[in-house]
């Protein structure tokens, strides 16, 4: 593209941008129409169409940019949603749209608010199609598919590319995709580990795509994960993109994802773990198989009494934790805690596994009692995330003490404080001295955060 036909593009996105800032839906409609990929380019600090819109109060805009599949999830530098904006500047007819997920939970939860940000880890770009896991047939055809793809995984490090952008800047991590012929002889090798992870979800086929039934109906293009224990340097060498590598520090790297392969990769990373631990039967020991598509593990002893009845032991397992963010009786401060292996200066939720025969309320009073020595009350669910570390379900909740006094068990964290609302504000949106820094965007301690500091200070 030439430097004349850039400069026009940004003129383009100017203009679109103020027409939504000035709430002119007729130009808005006008710029749609003309260029249709402009619908989520960013101005001045990362804010979109839609945050203008949604600052400034325009509801017509707002519908119509929501008609045009606009991304209502993406964040600004400040990690403010077009749905926060509209909040905090009191558009609540607006939030109330932007936060509408399905009318008929506003009718059977009435005053329940739904939380409109997805987290991290959480969005679904994949049909998982788990009744496809028992036919044999049909995966086997999706095997050898031009369309399908594979995600190469080593130590449970999905294979990504990090490209390097003209100016020196890391462009956004993306998982390599490779296809059939540049992994079949890998898929012949009894280590590796094939996972079924779903197809795409799509409403109708992209002119390039050739996966077709036998009676020529178009289907989208399946997904699978490889774990396999080849040398990492070798696998390398399959992928024709640069800067490709496998992430040493899933804590860290696997947040650099967009978020839509995030998701992916928690399915992904959550199951090959479960198999890199279970290939011998928890029950007598002997060798497991692997069965449906990747999701089960059957013991190779026939006399194994893992074979009758349910056990739960055959399938993947997911790890529990809550995570709460403390609530002070005053409603104007929140108990956060750190570790030892946390960032200097950076402050957290509390969370814990919770235990067998335990609810997700005792599991919080519980937890925070041990960590901290305060007592919790009313306990309030907020929403989840998969965390692929390597397998958890995070429980979101908000709780608030009935007891004031901190006193750390420093086996569990190192410190616990109490922070005042305005301290949390600041440090959330990067004020000129912050008292502490916050878990980055993609955690749910950051949205459990956002989230008391959006609402009421009493519950």
């Amino acid at each position: 593209m030439t430097s004349l036909q850039m400069s026009a593009k940004e003129e383009m996105v100017e203009k679109f941008l103020d027409a939504a800032a000035r709430g002119d839906v007729v130009q808005v409609t006008a710029h749609l129409a003309q260029m249709p990929s402009i619908v989520n380019q960013t101005g001045y600090s990362g804010w979109t169409a839609l945050m203008l819109a949604a600052r400034n109060g325009h509801y017509s805009v707002v519908e119509k940019l929501l008609s045009h599949g606009c991304d209502k999830y993406s964040v600004n530098s400040s990690s403010q949603t077009a749905y926060d904006i509209a909040k905090f500047w009191g558009h609540r007819h607006i939030s109330n749209l932007l936060g509408r997920t399905d009318e008929g939970c506003q009718r059977v939860l009435p005053g329940s608010e739904i939380i409109p940000q997805e987290n991290y880890f959480s969005r679904e770009m994949l049909d998982r199609l788990s009744g496809k896991r028992t036919d044999k047939t049909w995966l086997e055809a999706k095997h050898s598919d031009p369309d399908t793809v594979y995600l190469m995984f080593s130590k449970l490090s999905p294979m990504v590319s990090a490209p390097q952008e003209d100016n020196g800047a890391r462009g956004e991590t993306r998982l390599c995709r490779f296809r059939y012929e540049a992994v079949k002889d890998l898929l012949q090798k009894p280590a590796t580990v094939l996972i079924f992870l779903g197809v795409e979800r799509r409403k109708n086929p992209s002119s390039s795509s050739s996966s077709q039934n036998n009676g020529g109906t178009w289907e989208p293009p399946a997904w699978f994960a490889v774990g396999t224990d080849e040398d990492a340097v070798e696998l390398l060498k399959r992928c024709r993109e640069k800067n490709c590598c496998f992430p040493k520090s899933p804590n860290r790297d696997l947040l650099k994802l967009n978020e839509e392969e995030a998701g992916v990769v928690a399915q992904a990373r959550s199951v090959l773990c479960w198999h890199s631990r279970y290939s011998f039967c928890p029950t007598c020991g002997s060798s497991t198989g692997l069965e449906e598509a990747g999701y089960k593990r059957s013991c190779l002893n026939s006399e194994c009494r893992s074979l009758q009845g349910v056990h739960n032991t055959c399938y993947p397992r997911v790890d529990p934790v809550v995570i709460m963010l403390v609530v002070h009786p005053d409603g104007n401060q929140c108990l956060l805690g750190r570790k030892k292996i946390f960032p200097t200066g950076m402050f957290s939720c509390l969370a814990g596994f919770v235990e067998p025969g335990e609810s997700v309320e005792e599991a919080v009073r519980r937890e925070v009692e041990e960590e901290s020595g305060v007592k919790v009350g009313p306990v309030q669910y907020v929403s989840c995330q998969p965390w692929p570390m390597p397998s958890s379900l995070m429980m979101g909740c908000l709780a608030i003490a009935v007891s004031t006094d901190i006193s750390v068990d420093e086996s569990e964290i190192e410190e616990a404080r109490w922070f005042s609302r305005e301290q949390v504000i600041d440090s959330m949106f990067k004020g000129a001295r912050p008292a502490f820094s916050v878990p980055p965007r993609q955690t749910i301690a950051h949205q459990l955060i956002r989230h008391w500091i959006g609402i009421n200070a009493n519950l």
